[in-house]
């Protein structure tokens, strides 16, 4: 039979000889053989028990649970428990992604991080939407699936995004909303609305009515669109 040394086995499994002997020490791996002198001689079984802790470790368990893992569970339990965590990383990273994509589109459209804003976000974005004081059943499955989004990177809610900045541009340069330009941008923002909402105009004039409404944005976590761009957009829609 081979055995390693406590310095071999520290070297094969890359841990330190600290690790090695704190976890004899607590009786979580400990050297089957030892020998000349109390030398801790490790046999295959005991290289392979320091692997399994090796990977529960990464898992984020306690020496504790490990401890419990190796005695006393099967391996579908390590496989379970190591499969619980990495969903649980994906959700986080998912979610990290999501928020940078939000402060990256913030950035496109405000040109700075207007950090009270975003804090208000974040606080709203904890809190449960109430869509059905709002919109039917049906009408708040089309909304989810076809709103723009600033944790999405898809082509809608980059339209929607570049058409606000042309109307912050009208506003900037002075354009009135009845000018030609506006009107343009008019026409860009009927057609965009045609595909998010279907073609259900009924949908778009009852979303319209929630957007205008400071409290009725902020409830269902919408982004805060400054007051002087709805107002541009109704008088150029009423021309």
């Amino acid at each position: 039979m081979t055995y390693l040394s406590t310095g071999e086995l520290a070297k094969r499994l890359e841990v330190s000889v600290r690790t090695l002997r704190y976890y004899d020490q607590i009786g979580l791996v400990q050297p089957t053989e030892r020998g000349n002198g109390g030398k801790r001689l490790y046999t295959e079984d005991d290289i392979f028990t320091l692997e399994k802790i090796l990977i529960l470790k990464d898992l984020s368990l306690s020496l504790e649970d490990s401890k419990q893992i190796i005695q006393e569970q099967s391996m579908a339990s390590i496989l379970s428990a190591h499969r619980s965590s990495l969903t649980e990383q994906v959700e986080t990273l998912d979610e990290s992604i999501r928020h940078t994509t939000s402060l990256i589109h913030v950035l496109e459209l405000e040109g700075e991080i207007k950090w009270q804003d975003l804090l208000t976000l974040v606080v709203d974005y904890k809190k449960e939407k109430n869509w059905a004081s709002y919109f039917t059943d049906e009408e708040q499955q089309l909304l989810e699936m076809q709103l723009p989004s600033l944790e999405s990177q898809n082509i809608s809610t980059k339209k929607w995004m570049n058409l606000i900045k042309r109307i912050e541009l009208c506003i900037k340069n002075g354009a009135s909303p009845n000018s030609e330009e506006a009107q343009i941008i008019m026409d860009d923002m009927n057609i965009l609305s045609e595909e998010t909402f279907h073609g259900d105009q009924e949908l778009m004039d009852k979303f319209w009515e929630v957007r205008k409404s400071e409290e009725a944005s902020a409830e269902l976590r919408l982004y805060p669109i400054r007051q002087e761009i709805i107002d541009f957009i109704e008088q150029a829609l009423s021309v």
